[in-house]
């Protein structure tokens, strides 16, 4: 079997050093990322508490967080007080030898302590300096505090999500700080890669929540400019595409049918024997089913309520008609495909092994891979500290005497 150290070798970012300063979700789901693929992510946590995360939400046993152990994997995690001056003078050495930094505080934080990029250059020019806030690092809100509720909202993805009339409802996730992560990986490898195809040296990535929500909200912005159109929210349904919907089976389950296909309405028409559907030259077009789409969703909703989910579902795949159920992760957990792709994975913690999130997406020769779950607070302060710093057991005795780590 290959052994951790050569494995580490042949990943795409091994020999990237990252450092990870910063808490809760943005910033660390993008050090998730890169930790995956090879990259050596030390995070910075203040001594005593750490990162929120660790006891957020459904902890285990020991009182962690299930969900820190999957965000944290592969990270090493070393404690430094940035309230004190030595401590930020230790995180300015780190940063002197580091690749990437990841940063998720409200702009002009690290510039507070002494951190920011203009402080760095001088002495880490090829610092590639990522930060991620709630509305980006210029503009008049930029100083404003940027959780992923409030800048789903500010970027029109709340605006479009719910039922006409009623009030705005939000997934139930924190999918804007997500989405911000992974854009933030994006930007450091992209700076990576200019690094080192082209010479670039270091930048600074500027990733907002709301730009990184707002980057996913397509036509919405060039329909509004070319002709006036503001987009409404529009239930369980997608505007200006039909058929599209949720619906309701005999079993009481929900599924997912997407016939919006020309080729594709006329199959299911067929599924749920409405020929005369099939063949209304109404509906032909995507345009024409838009202004029908009452009818289209009546009829698939006495069909589907006259099944069950399963059969519904299987009719529906045999007719080569787009088609899902509307799975909890209890299903997800149970579900042949998603263990046929390997998209969980068992790590250990403990004596213990968890399931987690296999990291996405798939590479056939060098995939992300998973050495640890995430790391108990400071676990990794003596290793890095000796690594990066060449720091001895004396000098790391008077930092911890002076609670520096």
């Amino acid at each position: 079997m290959e052994s951790q150290h050569s494995s580490l070798h042949r990943l795409p970012l091994s020999g990237i050093r990252v450092l990870e300063m910063g808490q809760l979700i943005a910033g660390p789901f993008a050090g998730q990322m890169l930790a995956a693929f090879g990259a050596e992510v030390i995070k910075i946590e203040p001594p005593g508490r750490g990162d929120p995360l660790r006891t957020w939400r459904k902890l285990d046993e020991t009182g962690t967080s299930y969900w820190w152990r999957s965000i944290a994997r592969n990270k090493k995690s070393l404690t430094l007080d940035l309230s004190q001056p030595a401590g930020c003078d230790i995180a300015r050495q780190l940063l002197g030898h580091a690749d990437i930094l990841i940063e998720n505080f409200r702009p002009g934080r690290m510039e507070s302590w002494g951190l920011g990029p203009d402080a760095i250059k001088p002495i880490n020019p090829d610092l590639i300096y990522t930060r991620v806030s709630g509305y980006g690092q210029t503009g008049p809100y930029a100083s404003k505090p940027g959780f992923a509720s409030a800048c789903e909202a500010v970027a029109g993805l709340r605006y479009v999500n719910g039922h006409p009339g009623e009030k705005p409802v939000r997934m139930n996730l924190s999918l804007g700080d997500t989405l911000a992560g992974m854009h933030a990986a994006m930007g450091a490898l992209l700076a990576l890669i200019a690094r080192q195809r082209i010479g670039q040296g270091g930048q600074c990535v500027d990733v907002s929540i709301v730009e990184s929500v707002f980057n996913m909200m397509e036509g919405v912005l060039p329909e509004y400019d070319g002709a006036g159109l503001i987009r409404e929210p529009s239930g369980s349904t997608v505007t200006g595409i039909v058929p599209t919907n949720t619906y309701r089976c005999r079993d009481g389950r929900f599924i997912v049918i997407g016939g919006n296909g020309d080729s594709i309405f006329k199959r299911l028409m067929h599924a749920i024997q409405r020929p005369d559907l099939a063949t209304d030259t109404r509906l032909t077009h995507n345009q024409g089913r838009v202004e029908h789409e009452s009818m289209i969703d009546e009829a698939l909703s006495e069909w589907c309520a006259q099944h069950e989910s399963k059969s519904a579902l299987q009719q529906l795949d045999a007719a080569d008609v787009p088609a899902g159920p509307v799975n909890s992760i209890a299903d997800i957990a149970d579900d042949e495909h998603f263990r046929a792709r390997q998209a969980f994975e068992s790590v250990s913690v403990g004596d213990e092994t968890r399931l987690m999130p296999t990291v996405h997406p798939r590479l056939c020769e060098t995939p992300a891979q998973t050495h640890w779950a995430g790391p108990d607070l400071g676990e990794h302060t003596t290793q890095v500290l000796e690594s990066w710093l060449g720091a001895d057991a004396e000098q790391q005795a008077r930092w911890r005497e002076a609670g520096l780590i």
